[in-house]
């Protein structure tokens, strides 16, 4: 069994993966000093007998890096996984600033690429497993990419330089995750790479109209449930036609992957959903909407 959780912290990310194997994989942070010391005792409590722990960044905007200084300074980040890139931004921050460090240390940083492979985030070994990662963009020779990634090095936005990867369960279900990829980026590259299939996809740009996934790829994915982001209301992409979780509404959101079945529970009491098959599970704390069957 996988555990991955989806932090209501308002228009940011921030996801953890406790693994079935010893690793546990955190990806983007979004803390404020009044939450910050009860979400990384939260890490630290879920991670503590685990050997490998990573942290995925998706890209240097604040709503996906604040408190990773913190965050570094209380677990001491040494896996660090993002796009080569040289982002500068007009108004630095600590945060910033450690996004930096990290992604410029050669003992730590990682780059990620379109089929990249490495232990243990998607290779094995005789010691441990891998964890089921496996990045699907950046294709670092594209046109489009190396023009985000231009604009990116010279302090615009580095919404575009997000990469796409998926976490797959061995015989259970599959989950993506996008980035603050823009909508507009995703026309212009959709015909660039073939897409690949998920039960769960977190929607790009915290689930906005303007990073609506293309029709194209939404065929390809095909996923039994997409959430959605906390962007303010007025913003978001109810994606009609596929079945939904908004975190807005739900809080957040526990997905707890087994062999062919994801339960699914969030912290609202009182939000449902009536599309899942309910197994009648219980928990004092969470609410179960109910299982996805993969």
């Amino acid at each position: 069994m996988s555990i991955i959780r989806s932090f209501s912290v308002g228009e940011g990310d921030m996801f953890f993966i406790k693994h079935d194997n010893d690793n546990f994989t955190i990806i983007d942070c979004c803390m404020s000093e009044e939450d910050r010391d009860l979400l990384v005792k939260e890490l630290k409590s879920q991670s503590k007998d685990k050997n490998i722990i990573r942290f995925i960044s998706t890209h240097p905007d604040d709503d996906h890096i604040q408190g990773l200084s913190f965050l570094h300074e209380k677990m001491n980040i040494r896996n660090f996984y993002c796009v080569k890139n040289q982002a500068r931004k007009a108004d630095w921050t600590d945060d910033f600033g450690q996004y930096c460090a990290l992604r410029d240390d050669d003992s730590k940083a990682f780059y990620l690429y379109r089929g990249c492979e490495r232990k243990w985030i998607n290779q094995s070994d005789a010691v441990r497993g891998g964890s089921g990662i496996h990045i699907l963009w950046p294709l670092v020779t594209n046109e489009y990419y190396k023009d985000a990634l231009t604009q990116t090095n010279q302090g615009k936005s580095p919404n575009n330089i997000s990469p796409i990867f998926k976490y797959t369960l061995k015989d259970g279900a599959t989950v993506m995750w996008m980035g603050d990829i823009e909508d507009t980026f995703m026309e212009n590259i959709k015909d660039a790479i073939t897409m690949e299939s998920a039960d769960i996809l977190f929607a790009p740009h915290l689930g906005r109209d303007s990073g609506k996934v293309p029709q194209e790829w939404l065929e390809t994915i095909n996923p039994a449930i997409i959430i959605i982001g906390e962007a303010p209301s007025k913003d978001l992409n109810y994606y009609d036609g596929y079945s939904t979780i908004t975190q807005n509404s739900a809080g957040d959101i526990i997905l707890q992957c087994e062999s062919k079945k994801t339960h699914i529970w969030v912290s609202n009491r009182s939000y449902s959903v009536d599309y899942l098959h309910n197994e009648y599970l219980t928990d004092v704390t969470w609410n179960y909407l109910g299982t996805l069957y993969v």
